[in-house]
């Protein structure tokens, strides 16, 4: 297995468990190490648990893995709460002076720190947490170089004084260490790579800045509103027009007229927002423009519990809107796909002239992953369609000329044999046309204004339906990771394909073959392919965030595919390895169909 180091940070709410995180994170990525990071909170300003997880190493880390090896507690609670998950080779480091440990397993290294005989702790009150950094970095074998370098760039706003005394507590905090406490046996490495450490929604909003997006509209909604703070940032410099609207009724339709004007424009909320901008999106898909909808899921229903993870609002996104309608639909695979999704569905959706929905969660959304910057293409190949600009029919989206544009009687809607319409820019001379959310003929204008056709209705609806195939061949199939002939198959969706793959690693050195088959595209599904892959697997088991199933139920509906067993989480928690690793051994062993792991670290 790879080599990793996770650090568990916990506390209360506005005790200071993102600054230490921060740090170590900062390092860690200039040490050329990967990591993976996910902070469990609760839904409140001040108080309530929190704990922080980053996991780090040499090779790529695809989640939080299942251990803590340095646990820093900054109360009492989190004490109670993780001591005794320590193994052997841990170690905790705390303040002696407001912290009492319990019992540990033999092996787990109790690290105290008499902070009020250290530092003065009138002056600075985070001083515990700044101590119990530079602690841990001796005893992870950092030099103090690195710690420093951090420290002035995290605190060179406040002043060189306070840079001074948050350098001068570190150093005291390490130098204590070295004289007390025992070193990790295998200090952690470093190499020349550096990397760039993304949240899922900075992923996304990057995403969209790369892939053209001139208008960004949101209403404020955990746990998507990281795109609204990124977009908000950065909007002059990458020359976006960002609106915080009253609502997502709001939302949803201001994205749609800036679409409809021709730039693209993109949305996110989570799936209460989303509720409200169904209505919208059928507007979008009955006027044939193109829109990038982003749903970044938390446990519900209702409010729910709204700063925990979750994948369940598969079949909302599913059923949104009503009516049939073209759409293509995609669940991102971990932080770095959220970047490389949004240009991808923007061209599928601008050459479809259809919406485009990505569904994300919580555990993308505001997780935090190493990335390499070549990976993030900030000039991927942009295709716009049959998109009209100007009067000659040039500047389609693909520099040919349109024929539509040189034919004064412009239809929007011309019936073509592709179900795609040369779509005119609004203004654009000799391409006048009627937008309406009604069901029209081919130049726009309603058929209930001459009367209701049905001819006419049915040959416009077979015409959008049409684009469903062009869709299907431009999205990639699935494929198969791992061998063939493995024992077991593990069927995921979006945000579970890093668990799984190790998962799938863990029971491989157990002497249990296993492979992987991940899905990002959800619509169009690709059953015939996914069915392919599956006719070959001995034993298939649906592993999902959610309590019913919902894939396993959209799986089955489109294919009549049913899986040998189910793996189920539905506390708000990710899944760690070890859930799915003993899940499958015991189904295997016939003792279930249906397993429903618990969530030990988190609670």
């Amino acid at each position: 297995m790879k080599q990793t180091f996770a650090i568990g940070i916990g506390g209360a709410a506005g005790q200071g468990v993102a600054t230490p995180g921060d740090i170590f994170a900062k390092i860690f990525s200039r040490r050329g190490l990967h990591l993976n990071a996910y902070n469990a909170y609760q839904s409140i300003i001040r108080g309530g648990h929190t704990l922080l997880t980053i996991r780090t190493g040499p090779e790529c880390v695809t989640n939080m893995g299942d251990r803590i090896d340095l646990l820093i507690p900054l109360n009492q609670d989190t004490m109670d709460r993780h001591l005794t998950l320590l193994t052997a080779g841990a170690a905790c480091i705390y303040n002696s002076d407001t912290i009492k440990p319990g019992p540990v397993a033999d092996g787990v290294q109790l690290c105290p720190l008499p902070v009020s005989e250290l530092v003065d702790i009138t002056r600075n009150k985070v001083a515990q947490n700044t101590l119990a950094i530079g602690a841990g970095l001796h005893m992870m074998g950092i030099g103090f170089a690195a710690l420093e370098e951090v420290l002035r760039e995290q605190f060179k706003k406040k002043g060189e004084a306070m840079v001074a005394e948050n350098v001068g507590v570190a150093r005291v905090g390490y130098d204590y260490a070295a004289a007390h406490f025992t070193a990790f046996p295998n200090p952690l490495p470093k190499t020349d790579t550096r990397y760039a450490i993304l949240s899922g929604n900075t992923a996304m909003a990057m995403g969209g800045a790369a892939a053209g997006v001139k208008f960004y509209c949101a209403y404020p909604m955990s746990p998507s509103t990281g795109v609204l703070h990124w977009m908000a940032a950065h909007a002059r410099k990458v020359g976006i027009m960002v609106r915080q609207v009253e609502d997502e009724i709001g939302v949803i339709n201001m994205t749609i007229g800036a679409a409809h004007a021709g730039v693209r424009a993109m949305c996110a909320t989570s799936g209460g927002g989303f509720a409200l901008m169904s209505e919208g999106l059928g507007m979008s898909a009955m006027i044939e423009t193109p829109v990038v909808v982003i749903n970044c899921q938390r446990a519900g229903p209702s409010t729910g519990v709204p700063t925990k993870t979750e994948q369940g609002d598969l079949w909302q996104m599913l059923g949104a809107a009503f009516g049939d309608y073209p759409r293509v639909m995609a669940a991102p695979l971990d932080i770095g796909d959220c970047f490389k999704l949004i240009p991808e569905i923007f061209n599928i959706a601008d050459r479809f002239q259809c919406p485009g929905l990505v569904l994300c969660d919580l555990l993308l959304s505001e997780g935090r992953l190493s990335v390499h910057p070549k990976d993030l293409d900030f000039s991927p190949s942009i295709d716009r369609g049959e998109l009209i600009t100007s009067a000659n029919g040039y500047g389609n989206g693909n520099g040919a000329p349109s024929a539509a544009a040189t034919n004064g009687d412009y239809k929007r809607y011309k019936i073509t044999e592709s179900g795609i319409s040369p779509r005119a820019i609004p203004g654009v001379p000799g391409h006048i046309h009627t937008v309406a959310t009604d069901e029209h003929m081919e130049d726009g204008v309603l058929i209930s204004d001459e009367f209701t056709n049905p001819i006419k209705r049915r040959a416009m609806m077979e015409k959008r339906m049409r684009k469903v195939a062009g869709i299907e061949a431009a999205v990639p199939r699935p494929a198969l990771l791992g061998p063939r002939d493995a024992d077991v198959t593990l069927i995921g969706w979006g945000s579970t394909k890093g668990v799984i793959e190790e998962s799938c690693e863990i029971l491989n050195e157990q002497g249990i073959s296993a492979n992987q088959l991940q899905i990002r595209w959800l619509v169009p599904l690709h059953g015939d392919a996914i069915l392919e892959i599956l006719k070959h697997s001995r034993h298939t088991i649906i592993v999902e965030n959610n309590y019913s199933g919902q894939f396993a139920r959209y799986l089955r509906s489109e294919t009549s595919f049913v899986p040998d067993g189910h793996i189920r989480k539905y506390d708000g928690e990710p899944f760690m390895p070890h859930h799915i690793v003993e899940a499958v051994k015991e189904q295997l062993a016939g003792q279930t169909k249906l397993s429903v792991p618990m969530h030990e670290i988190m609670v």
